[in-house]
């Protein structure tokens, strides 16, 4: 059984169809990256399963349960939701942003660790804690966001676009964080523009055209398939 398992998920935005019957299947452990271009649908994905979006028909599952259509109770069952463009509280300090991130949770010692960690993770947070979040750079927005992340404890972390936006070698720093996330023993459920950095740490890949699933596989498998780099990478293999 997968952590998490999606069957014939359908949206619709009044006339617009989103997502077409999507199924499908992320492993505990694993990072299961989804590609595609822009409108395809997957923000749409990842908001039907943080209970943002309201899908019209289908199945969300999560450990075996039916998944709830309510944002705070899909946090507290082991979801979080790292959204893009960051949306971090830019009055805030950065350390009362993590915070925010814990804010469901009561077990202070865990929250403590936690922090810790993801100083560890970030040292450039540890060495800005106490500065107004939304003076930081893009690249430190984007570690603060995935940071608040952690702080809520998931098991499961949904990144949609980490990299937008970002310089060439803050993207790779990124990318790298993810596999550090993963080391942690967390499972994360990757949207991403790069398709050449996502489908290189994918242990299982999606692609998706116009709410559709067209194909599926192990991430370095997808990246020798002609059509995925004719379609994909050829900016990002430049």
């Amino acid at each position: 059984m997968a952590m998490l398992e999606i069957r014939d998920l359908n949206v619709y935005y009044g006339g617009i169809h989103a997502l077409r019957g999507i199924s499908l299947d992320v492993e505990e452990g694993q990072v299961v990256s989804m590609i595609g271009s822009n409108g395809a649908g997957k923000s749409s994905m990842m908001n039907a399963i943080s209970g943002l979006v309201k899908y019209q028909s289908g199945e969300i599952r999560f450990k075996g349960e039916p998944l709830s259509t309510t944002a705070n109770k899909v946090v507290k069952a082991g979801i979080c939701q790292v959204p893009e463009g960051r949306l971090i509280f830019a009055n805030l300090s950065v350390y009362d942003n993590l915070r925010v991130g814990a804010y469901l949770r009561s077990d202070k010692s865990g929250i403590e660790r936690d922090m810790k960690r993801v100083y560890e993770i970030f040292p450039r947070l540890d060495e800005r804690k106490n500065q107004i979040a939304g003076t930081l750079s893009g690249g430190e927005q984007q570690m603060l966001a995935m940071g608040r992340g952690i702080m809520s404890a998931p098991d499961l972390i949904m990144l949609d676009e980490p990299s937008l936006g970002l310089a060439p070698l803050l993207v790779n720093t990124i990318f790298d964080t993810i596999q550090e996330i993963k080391s942690m023993g967390k499972t994360i459920l990757l949207v991403e523009q790069n398709a050449l950095k996502a489908l290189s740490v994918a242990d299982k890949a999606y692609v998706l055209e116009q709410g559709c699933i067209t194909m599926s596989g192990p991430g370095k498998e997808l990246l020798k398939d002609p059509s995925i780099a004719e379609a994909y990478l050829g900016k990002a293999a430049e």
